[in-house]
């Protein structure tokens, strides 16, 4: 199966970080699409620091909340994310200028066929990602978090 070509780490991190900025210091009127996709900003605990970190990621709209795919362009692994949204379900979505604070927690198999096509709805080259590698991408389903 051939391997999808992706950019260095380091690349990708520097434009996330410019990505973001721009973001925030527009007050999220700038940078909410990327290959002409909605995106969200999602806040996280990084699972090894402990630090606040945010992520750029698909914008997948569902029910009070939203799906966040795990696909990394359909490469062999999970994407570093992954990991910490996995030890740290409470996370903080920003699209636009609309903030959630929500619960992700893993679909399960049975979930998966009914929110792929939502999924690709939003972004259709999740479809391609999933031939182009073995792994079951995992998607996350983040729905609200009960007030305290």
């Amino acid at each position: 199966m051939p391997q999808p070509r992706t950019p260095s780490r380091s690349l990708v991190k520097w434009l996330a970080r410019i990505h973001i900025g721009v973001n925030r210091l527009s007050g999220g009127r700038v940078g909410n699409k990327m290959q002409g996709f909605e995106v969200c900003f999602v806040t996280m605990t990084g699972a090894k620091s402990g630090r606040e970190i945010t992520k750029p990621l698909m914008y997948v709209p569902y029910e009070d909340g939203v799906l966040l795919v795990a696909s990394l362009g359909g490469a062999p692994r999970n994407p570093a994310w992954y990991w910490n949204v996995l030890k740290y379900p409470d996370i903080e979505v920003r699209h636009r200028r609309q903030t959630m604070d929500l619960t992700a927690r893993l679909a399960t198999a049975a979930e998966k066929p009914s929110l792929w096509p939502i999924c690709d709805e939003h972004f259709p080259p999740y479809a391609e990602y999933r031939t182009l590698t073995d792994r079951d991408i995992p998607i996350f389903v983040c729905e609200p978090r009960p007030h305290r």
